[in-house]
């Protein structure tokens, strides 16, 4: 049977359809699964969505994705990405990358393995464990599958500790743009080269409520610098803020555009909980699109965990499909 981990991925449903001379019918159905609760599970087919109740569920299993992307697209789509997020501590370890920024985010923060390390694996391992030791940081590695699989393996054998493993999303910027629409009853977007303090406070907060952690009076407090230069220094970016009549900030959002300017990077989107459900998220989506179209900007990639379900639903219904997946690796305290 298929798992909260599954979400985000192909599979193969066989469904009961019904019952002929004391037999049962089955059919069968391929897509994405977008969507698993404890009754209903919810494919993306080549025809569209396709709900279906776990008591009709025969048989359900995860297959392999239809084309899997080659070693040189995975890198140059995760080199992208560190372009879009850069942390202000970089380093090489041959080709992999060592990335600090004080611990704000585990992007910011974990080693990339995407190249020859100009070692053996074991000892390349060693070496980020040091690395991140003199910084008082535990060691984080992300490991892009099936690109960094080996290393994986060898991560495994050393009992690291594996979170939720995140997609690596992607779609054609004239696909997402073709299914936001242009919303005139809804407030303007506005767009700015930099975040206001509204916008780094709802950044702020959701980064503490991912972590557990709660924030104090001025949610500001708890960004370290290295969180502004994370945001910030990146030569093409714009920070989306929707306000409400009243002047609160009801959804904000941040774009990037790297990668040679062929990639918009969309990450930060956020709506609050009061205003949720109107199509808020879509609307700064929208806007940070045709920006990135103005810039020349062909594709669109953004990261979201696979156990965010309402996140992986809503980016299939704007065109988004998983390029790859990636796990963050954690040492284990010694």
């Amino acid at each position: 049977m298929l798992r909260r981990q599954d979400v985000g991925h192909r599979v193969v449903v066989r469904r009961i359809v019904g019952v002929r001379e004391d037999r049962q019918l089955f059919t069968d159905a391929l897509g994405e699964l977008v969507d698993l609760t404890e009754t209903h599970l919810t494919l993306a087919t080549d025809r569209g969505n396709l709900r279906v109740p776990l008591a009709e569920v025969h048989r359900a299993k995860r297959v392999p994705p239809a084309r899997r992307p080659n070693a040189t697209a995975v890198v140059a789509l995760e080199l992208a990405a560190n372009e879009a997020w850069p942390a202000p501590v970089q380093d090489r370890l041959g080709g992999w990358l060592l990335r600090s920024a004080d611990g704000w985010t585990g992007r910011g923060n974990s080693a990339l393995p995407i190249g020859d390390p100009d070692r053996p694996l074991e000892a390349a391992i060693d070496a980020v464990e040091r690395w991140y030791a003199d910084r008082g940081q535990p060691a984080i590695i992300n490991t892009p599958l099936p690109l960094a699989a080996p290393v994986g393996v060898a991560l495994d054998e050393r009992g690291w500790t594996t979170r939720p493993p995140t997609l690596m999303q992607t779609a054609p910027l004239a696909t997402v743009r073709g299914r936001t629409p242009h919303r005139t009853d809804l407030p303007p977007v506005e767009l700015a080269a930099t975040p206001s303090d509204g916008w780094l406070a709802l950044a702020a907060a959701r980064k503490a409520s991912h972590a557990g952690r709660t924030v104090g009076a001025d949610p500001l407090d708890s960004l370290p610098a290295a969180a502004r230069h994370l945001l910030t220094a990146v030569d093409q970016v714009r920070f989306a803020h929707l306000y409400g009549p009243s002047g609160a900030l009801l959804a904000a959002g941040r774009g990037t555009v790297t990668g040679d300017g062929r990639w918009l990077g969309l990450t930060s989107i956020e709506v609050v909980p009061e205003a949720r459900r109107q199509g808020l998220a879509q609307h700064v989506v929208r806007a940070l699109v045709d920006w990135a179209a103005g810039l020349g900007a062909t594709d669109v990639f953004l990261q979201v965990e696979e156990r965010n379900t309402a996140a992986v639903a809503l980016y299939r219904r704007l065109g988004f499909t998983t390029h790859h997946t990636y796990l963050t690796r954690v040492q284990p305290a010694a």
